[in-house]
């Protein structure tokens, strides 16, 4: 974008046009959280229903994630090439063909291709509606508007839990993803007629009718219409094609972010992934177990808000600094509170609070790392890399387990992950401010 539309755009007020443009972006997001959760619920109905086995159904539960990382590691660089809006709409489908298509699987090898199919769709979809809240935030309200988009997770975790949960016992594990399959159609409906095209994409690729319009997104926004495209900044015209964005993301400024996202990522997955069966095996039961899942989520949901809250009046970079430490500290001491069921409730709701406010931080400070012209693919690629750790944590706890390791040592080590990003954060407000 132009330096001085850009100015403007910072400067200007919150309009109720990228008001609603976020809270499409937030909605799509809630699809992430939506997903995993419901393959969780229904896992046990179908390994019953089609005599699989355990790795089998670890396959399953993988699947979703892997086919995510594929997404953003793929769809990511298209939508800085072909448009944020289509790949949206295309990712979207992806995702509802893979939804509506489990409803009606008729055996294993069908619905893991389908669960890949449709987590290839939501790591498209979130890759790019990041980038499209980043660009449509005035400068005060970006990092909040981010840290909002971030609630969809939790969020969309908290609702499909209790869809599925009320009605897999009536109509069976098919029910998870026909009210997912709904859901996702109903969403890409709403995406189709709300939400906008990057300006950004339409400043530095001018597709055509590109200055009409960009006059009507800045009518929308109450912004002086232009008599002609600026002209392009020598960097963005320099990222015009896929290897110099590639070439971009080999930086030492960037493999930064890549372990910030894949550190950041590895310890969230395995809190979500594992503290539910680790507090039941700790002799509390399973029920309780499934409530400290569910007081994560609700945590997940204030501490995203709380993230927004604050992000409004201090710097995200050091919000989430503070965030990723407090998180490490606090997963070694909700190890240590395991075997006591009040403290250990306790303990998962802050947790599910400073974890999700430290996955909150990731999109409110990934997008403005890059220029306009890269930031889909940058966004694209570290959300991939995060999610390579996202899969890998919990495998690698499984086996670990395996091998005898006690619940609240395993959880030490857990805190290792968030230390590092913490370092990683500090690298990247220094680099940045230098």
């Amino acid at each position: 974008m132009a330096p001085d539309l850009r100015q403007s755009l910072g400067k200007a007020p919150l309009t109720s046009f990228q008001v609603a443009a976020v809270v499409v972006c937030v909605v799509l997001n809630m699809l992430d959280g939506f997903d995993i959760l419901a393959m969780s619920f229904c896992a046990s109905s179908v390994k019953s229903a089609w005599q699989l086995s355990d790795s089998e159904l670890g396959a399953l539960l993988s699947a979703g994630l892997l086919g995510m990382g594929a997404g953003s590691l793929l769809l990511g660089p298209c939508a800085d090439r072909w448009g944020r809006r289509p790949i949206v709409l295309l990712s979207m489908t992806l995702a509802s063909l893979g939804m509506v298509g489990a409803t009606l699987a008729r055996g294993y090898s069908e619905l893991l291709w389908l669960r890949f199919l449709t987590g290839l769709g939501i790591g498209g979809t979130i890759a790019s509606v990041a980038v499209l809240v980043s660009e449509y935030s005035p400068d005060r309200w970006r990092s909040a508007a981010l840290a909002a988009y971030a609630t969809g997770y939790p969020i969309g975790a908290t609702v499909g839990g209790a869809l599925t949960a009320l009605a897999i016992p009536h109509y069976g594990w098919r029910a998870a993803f026909a009210v997912g399959g709904t859901l996702s159609i109903a969403l890409l409906l709403v995406a189709f007629f709300r939400l906008p095209e990057s300006l950004d994409f339409l400043l530095t690729h001018r597709p055509p009718r590109a200055l009409q319009r960009v006059n009507v997104l800045l009518m929308r926004m109450r912004l002086a219409a232009l008599d002609a495209l600026p002209e392009t900044t020598p960097i963005e015209s320099g990222l015009a094609g896929i290897r110099p964005r590639l070439a971009l993301l080999v930086s030492g400024a960037n493999l930064l972010v890549w372990v910030l996202f894949f550190s950041t990522m590895a310890g969230f997955y395995f809190i979500v992934s594992w503290t539910p069966r680790l507090l039941g095996a700790s002799g509390l039961g399973a029920s309780h177990g499934l409530t400290a899942g569910v007081l994560l989520n609700l945590g997940g949901i204030a501490g995203c808000a709380l993230f927004a809250l604050v992000a409004t009046r201090l710097s995200a970079r050091r919000l989430l600094f503070a965030s990723l430490l407090v998180t490490g500290a606090l997963v070694v001491i909700f190890g240590l509170t395991l075997t006591n069921l009040t403290l250990a409730l306790a303990a998962a709701l802050l947790l599910g609070i400073v974890s999700n406010s430290a996955m909150s931080g990731l999109y409110a400070v990934g997008p403005p790392l890059y220029p306009a012209a890269a930031r889909a693919t940058g966004m694209g690629w570290a959300i991939g890399v995060g999610r390579v750790g996202a899969i890998l944590a919990p495998l690698g706890s499984g086996v670990l387990l395996d091998h005898g390791w006690a619940p609240a040592r395993l959880y030490a080590l857990s805190s290792v992950p968030f230390i590092v990003a913490a370092i990683c954060m500090l690298a990247i407000r220094r680099e940045a401010s230098g």
